[in-house]
């Protein structure tokens, strides 16, 4: 009886430190999503600026007008040598997507390819892979809006490891980035878009370290042949 009344105490620190280990664990986890997202918020492009240089390609991510309106700008200016758009609706005509563009409407005919089968942002990634492999393209110019910008990184990024990518976000004006808090419709998109872009980050962390895990191991069999 005395060794139960001993053991039962031990047994209730043990619990409550157990409970308190996930508690302050939870709590740090949460602390570390919310500085987070304050840091993915704060570090979004502001103002639009022309890429540096020319690339082979523009992908362009839709999912709004000006989005292709720049891509054709771009274009037009010799930024790269064709266009890719991708996750068109599959009702939507290539005429249909030249009345969106401003600058640059007359190259649809020779210097623009439409992809209808990307759903999100990983088709997305999968069909521009294949248009890069066709054209045997290594350098990219990716059009998108700026709070999608991180996630379209990462996820093409994680599908074309060798090839270079040069951001060009596009500003949306209704999205109110200065003083973002103040704004709940602004907080809900970005919030969200966090949310979707942790996922997509570890899986390109992952898929780094498998390349790496891989990479060495061939080194090593390459190192012990006769």
């Amino acid at each position: 009886m005395e060794g139960g009344k001993r053991e039962s105490p031990s047994r209730f620190r043990l619990l409550v430190g157990g409970l308190t280990l996930i508690f302050n664990t939870l709590m740090l986890v949460l602390i570390l999503v919310i500085v987070g997202f304050v840091v993915f918020a704060t570090g979004l492009d502001r103002t639009q600026h022309d890429p540096e240089g020319t690339a082979d390609g523009i992908t362009v991510l839709t999912g709004g007008k000006a989005r292709i309106a720049e891509a054709m700008r771009l274009l037009s200016q010799g930024k790269a040598r064709r266009v890719l758009i991708t996750g068109v609706h599959r009702a939507t005509t290539k005429n249909e997507l030249k009345e969106f563009a401003q600058e640059g409407n007359q190259l649809f005919t020779c210097c623009v390819d439409i992809d209808h089968e990307a759903r999100n942002t990983i088709d997305n990634a999968a069909e521009t892979r294949e248009w890069v492999a066709q054209k045997r393209y290594r350098s990219l110019i990716v059009v998108t809006s700026n709070y999608h910008m991180p996630r379209a990184l990462a996820e093409l990024g994680r599908a074309m490891p060798g090839v270079t990518f040069i951001p060009y976000s596009v500003v949306d004006n209704n999205v109110q980035l200065d003083r973002w808090w103040l704004y709940p419709g602004t907080t809900k998109l970005l919030l969200s878009e966090y949310l979707k872009y942790l996922p997509a980050l570890g899986r390109l962390g992952v898929t780094d370290l498998v390349r790496t895990l891989m990479s060495g191991e061939t080194v090593v069999e390459e190192a012990v042949e006769p």
